[in-house]
């Protein structure tokens, strides 16, 4: 059976860790050539680049709220692999704030970065997608798209917004064969929630767990299968859609 992404070259944003680190790991092994990204040069982009190896991955650091580097990204990444026919918005921050309490400067800066930097990876490689046929577009939301957990604001409204900006970008782009999507995952073993459920004491970590419908919390691969599908010919007619990645959470009436 051949690689699921053979031939394909895919943008990962967001990628020395967690879901990204995933995304990353399984596109090269299933074929693809891959660009990482990160925000800075690092030990875990450094870690990342010498597993994945130079023939299958390059590193590129570059801020996603800023259009012009993630164009050059775009362009570098392009001219080291070729075209780019597939993105995987996954970079993003959290923003937890009081509505009256939070600085413009944090509306801002979490616009900037969990919509506008998935609107400008876009925009930087849909002009190639559409000059050679079609390609993938995946973004990473959040189940805070679909529910509001208080205390988060405005996190969830940027990822409201991301899934509707999935959604319009994938019908206003369908009949020229780009599929964007979007994943929404709930509580995912990443580095950052490692390090929260530490930081609790041990019943408040096993009362997380308790009220997840599967009774344990989700694993980055888990994401990154399902990015993996859609990222392949094998979802050629899956468009415009959001997955839900939560065990089933969401659709709890009560906790």
């Amino acid at each position: 059976m051949s690689a699921r992404l053979q031939g394909k070259v895919a943008l990962v944003t967001g990628s020395s860790q967690g879901i990204g680190k995933a995304v990353a790991r399984l596109f090269v092994a299933e074929g693809a050539k891959v660009i990482l990204n990160g925000l800075t040069d690092d030990a875990a982009s450094d870690a990342l680049m010498a597993e994945l190896g130079a023939d299958n991955a390059i590193y590129i650091a570059a801020d996603i709220a800023d259009e012009a580097a993630v164009q050059a990204m775009a362009a570098r990444g392009a001219e080291r692999f070729g075209p780019i026919n597939v993105l995987i918005n996954n970079a993003g921050m959290n923003v937890f704030a009081e509505p009256l309490e939070m600085s413009t400067a944090q509306w801002q800066r979490c616009f900037a970065v969990d919509l506008e930097g998935a609107l400008h990876c876009s925009r930087a490689v849909l002009p190639g997608m559409l000059a050679g046929g079609g390609g993938s577009i995946v973004n990473i939301a959040s189940v805070h798209g679909h529910r509001i957990i208080p205390n988060t604001f405005p996190y969830p409204v940027a990822k409201h917004a991301l899934i509707g900006m999935s959604k319009a970008l994938g019908i206003q782009y369908a009949a020229q064969n780009v599929r964007v999507n979007s994943i929404s995952p709930g509580l995912i073993l990443s580095e950052r929630i490692v390090e929260w459920l530490a930081s609790m004491p041990p019943e408040e970590r096993q009362r997380q767990v308790d009220l997840l419908p599967p009774k344990r919390i989700g694993e980055p691969i888990e994401v990154a299968y399902t990015a993996l599908f859609l990222a392949s010919d094998e979802a050629r007619f899956i468009n415009a859609t959001d997955i839900l990645i939560d065990g089933g959470r969401a659709q709890l009436y009560h906790e």
